[in-house]
């Protein structure tokens, strides 16, 4: 079926999902707040990413002559740096996106944005019809949000909102390799908020100003860092694939030599087909790069630029260093081999909005079943996948009376306590009840009936297939729990 963004949009707004920031006041654009159904569908996609990650990782000897196993930590660092981590890598510098203003309608652009933009004074044209325009000149837009410390309101108090959350890992290195004993190869992951002051934010949560992020910064030997790249790059692309993106909807493209980032040795980007984008046209939801030793010897010795094919620090007129970094040794030592090197860095690094709202349009989907009198009617249902689906049973009494309330309320008090997100409706027609599940992505129904009070079964609805499965009360909340693990 062709997905409609307005109508998927409409649906987050309806059901509680996803709502504009400060609505009442007209709403604040390239900022969203997650309703009582959105922020647990992002839990679920921040905590499938956590245990695939770290709570869950087993890996053995997954690269010959690695080690047996290698390390996965977590970690939660500060949104505000100290204002030299961002001049060291280059984001005071290099973080910046290339601006256009129309001095007729005075619409602000991203240069880039340009061909698929529409002219604010011309709603009925195309996008990127701008012939009529005048255009200004491209120039440099700095994406980072300054902020003051203290009460210094002077330069000397400026400070910077991270842009990424990579950072926070890169300058604790040294504190994780001595505080918990990992050797390379080993990972560091972590989930937060960044800020970037796009110039234009849209297609819903895609493009935001505030927005959370699932990286992850593995550590490993510069002889292994190609295959470790590949590995992740592979790895990462199965994790949407296995949680419920068809990959038909799904590509992994590597990035042609002048798309790299200034310091990118590989870059892959895991694209979905977004109902946004035109047909044959995929969004970017992860990106997965191989770093080299940029960041820690940037935080060593001072911003680094390319000389051809090396990485070099970069200095002024007089042969200083334009930016100093640390000072600090970040090396590693390996007291094995008795070798001493700068680890290269492979860096998988994913939006949880992004995943949230690629889930959300790969779940839309409509069919015609019949209602309650047997007519056909179009239903409305999310196939999130169970693992994501922010209430996971609904329990249902047929009818309010003849012991049916108390007995649902017994199984739906025995679910909450075993850990399973659940609902509890005895209000309208069960089939209504039943779409209202449906609408939200509720895996299974359970209803309690007639036959509950004389035998002690219920009936399990599954959400997909509309089969109906009779089992004993008893072994309710066993069985959705089996569910729920597949």
């Amino acid at each position: 079926m062709t997905k409609s963004m307005d109508t998927i949009v409409s649906l987050c707004k309806r059901r509680g999902f996803i709502f504009p920031s400060s609505e009442i006041y007209g709403g604040l654009k390239g900022f969203w707040d997650y309703g009582p159904l959105g922020v647990e569908l992002k839990r679920n996609v921040r905590e499938a990413w956590w245990q695939d990650m770290i709570t869950n990782h087993n890996e053995r000897k997954v690269l010959e002559g690695a080690a047996d196993a290698f390390s996965m930590v977590g970690l939660e660092t500060s949104i505000v740096m100290h204002p030299q981590v961002w001049k060291a890598v280059g984001h005071y510098d290099l973080f910046h996106d290339l601006m256009i203003d129309c001095r007729e309608c005075k619409a602000r652009f991203r240069a880039d944005h340009v061909p698929t933009s529409q002219c604010p004074r011309k709603p009925s044209k195309p996008p990127g019809e701008h012939k009529e325009c005048q255009l200004t000149e491209p120039r440099e837009f700095n994406l980072m949000f300054k902020t003051i410390i203290g009460a210094l309101s002077g330069e000397e108090g400026t400070a910077f909102l991270r842009p990424e959350t990579a950072q926070g890992m890169f300058v604790n290195f040294k504190n994780v390799v001595d505080s918990s004993r990992v050797k390379i190869p080993f990972g560091i992951a972590q989930i937060g908020k960044s800020f970037r002051n796009e110039i234009t934010p849209r297609n819903f949560t895609f493009r935001s100003r505030e927005f959370e992020q699932m990286e992850m910064e593995f550590f490993c030997h510069p002889d292994q860092s190609r295959q470790w790249y590949e590995y992740w790059r592979n790895r990462r692309f199965q994790w949407y694939i296995n949680l419920g993106i068809t990959s038909d909807n799904l590509i992994l493209r590597d990035h042609d030599p002048n798309e790299l980032s200034h310091y990118s040795v590989g870059t892959a980007d895991v694209e979905y087909a977004f109902p946004f984008l035109p047909e044959g046209e995929y969004g970017e939801l992860e990106g997965i790069a191989h770093r080299g030793d940029f960041d820690l010897r940037s935080h060593m010795e001072g911003k680094l630029v390319r000389d051809g094919d090396d990485l070099v620090v970069e200095q002024d007129e007089h042969g200083q260093p334009t930016h100093r970094g640390s000072g600090k040794d970040l090396s590693y030592f390996n007291d094995q081999t008795r070798e001493r090197f700068v680890p290269h860095v492979i860096e998988p690094a994913a939006g949880a909005d992004r995943a949230t709202l690629a889930f959300l349009c790969e779940a839309y989907c409509e069919d015609e079943q019949p209602d309650d009198k047997g007519k056909p009617q179009t239903r409305v249902l999310m196939r999130l996948h169970p693992q994501l689906a922010p209430v996971k049973a609904a329990v249902f009494p047929l009818i309010k009376k003849e012991g049916m309330p108390e007995l649902a309320a017994d199984l739906y008090g025995e679910l909450k306590a075993a850990g399973i997100t659940s609902v509890y409706d005895q209000q309208g027609a069960i089939g209504r009840r039943y779409r209202r599940q449906d609408e939200i992505g509720t895996p299974f129904c359970i209803t309690i009936d007639g036959e509950t009070t004389s035998d002690g079964t219920v009936t399990i609805r599954d959400r997909d297939s509309l089969q109906q499965d009779r089992i004993p009360l008893s072994e309710t909340v066993t069985e959705i729990a089996r569910r729920l693990r597949g």
